[in-house]
C-alpha cells in the first residue's frame, strides 16, 4: 500500500484553454481522481464508503499553479495524506512535467455520514489504511517536493 500514490498522465486536447495551456479546472479533477484511486490501492474503493454509508466532501481545496502544462505532455502526479483530525484529513498533491513542480494544492476532506450528511468521527479502520507522510519525508525529498521550513533571519 503506497504512501505517496503516483499517476502518470498524458495531457489531453480536452484539457486545454483558450491560453492553449491546461485549464485551472482540469488540475482539481486531477486532485479528485487520484485521491480517489490512492484511497481505492489502500483497500477503500467508493463501494465500500458508500456499503458504511460514509464518503469524504472536500471541504477546501488549494492549488498554486506555478507553470503551465500543455496538450499531449506527459505528467506525474502525486497525492499523500499530510494530517488527520477527529473528522478532516488533509491530502496533498504535486503535478510534475519531466521533475519540475507545475502545480501543488491540498484539499481539506471531511468524513460524513451519508444519511445524516453531517460530518463525523473518521473510523479507525479508515485511519489505519492510510499512513500519514510528514512534509519533510525522506521520498518527497527525493521527488523534490518535501516542504522546506522557511527560517527567520537572526536576531
Amino acid at each position: 500500500m503506497p504512501r505517496i500514490f503516483h499517476k502518470p498522465l498524458v495531457v489531453e486536447p480536452a484539457s486545454i484553454d483558450a491560453l492553449d495551456h491546461v485549464n485551472n479546472r482540469e488540475y482539481l479533477r486531477w486532485m479528485e481522481e487520484i485521491a480517489v484511486e490512492h484511497s481505492t490501492a489502500q483497500g477503500w474503493p467508493m463501494e465500500r464508503y458508500f456499503a458504511e454509508r460514509t464518503a469524504w466532501v472536500a471541504s477546501t481545496h488549494f492549488v498554486e499553479y506555478l507553470r503551465p502544462a500543455l496538450a499531449d505532455e506527459q505528467l506525474d502526479i502525486y497525492t499523500w495524506i499530510g494530517g488527520f483530525r477527529e473528522r478532516d484529513c488533509l491530502r496533498r498533491y504535486a503535478v510534475l512535467r519531466e521533475r519540475k513542480l507545475l502545480a501543488r494544492g491540498e484539499t481539506l476532506w471531511t468524513f460524513v455520514d451519508l444519511d445524516s450528511g453531517r460530518a463525523r468521527a473518521i473510523p479507525a479502520e479508515v485511519l489505519d489504511a492510510f499512513p500519514l507522510t510528514a512534509d519533510d519525508d525522506p521520498e518527497l525529498r527525493a521527488l523534490g517536493l518535501a516542504r522546506r521550513e522557511r527560517r527567520r533571519p537572526a536576531q
